[in-house]
């Protein structure tokens, strides 16, 4: 059987995809980095349990600027079931419309996400989809 002679990237020049290790050591609300919404109209974030407890508040919120400038959520997970066993799994989608209607001018955007006790980690998954220009490198290998 023939291997294809080079990768597609059909995926990958449509969608920005990032793995956050999430481990903040603290139980107050805390942003996963603040991403420009430029260039994309629909994001989604996934929560993912690894260690502790619990996650116990999970939204995307949007802000002015890259710091978190004026944050306001835009959707917000009802937690009540809490992703309480390694691997449960919380995802949350809304779009560019959606993002301007909460804040008008908002520029960036950022999962964030409280847990149960400072020893809790999580795997948090950013996507950002469907942009205005597709190209390659949107979402790339990562190797420290």
């Amino acid at each position: 059987m023939a291997v294809a002679t080079g990768p597609e990237k059909k995926l990958s020049n449509r969608q920005k995809i990032e793995i956050h290790d999430f481990d903040p050591g603290v139980t107050t609300v805390v942003a996963v980095g603040w991403r420009p919404i430029r260039g994309f109209r629909t994001f989604l974030a996934r929560l993912m349990r690894t260690v502790g407890t619990a996650a116990t508040t999970f939204d995307i919120a949007v802000a002015t600027d890259s710091s978190g400038t004026s944050a306001a959520a835009v959707i917000t997970h009802a937690v009540g079931s809490e992703p309480d066993a390694v691997g449960d799994e919380l995802f949350l989608e809304c779009s560019v419309e959606n993002m301007r209607e909460t804040l008008a001018t908002s520029t960036h955007w950022s999962a964030r996400i409280s847990l149960a006790t400072d020893t809790d980690e999580m795997v948090v998954t950013t996507i950002e989809a469907d942009p205005q220009h597709p190209r390659t490198g949107l979402t790339a290998d990562i190797v420290a």
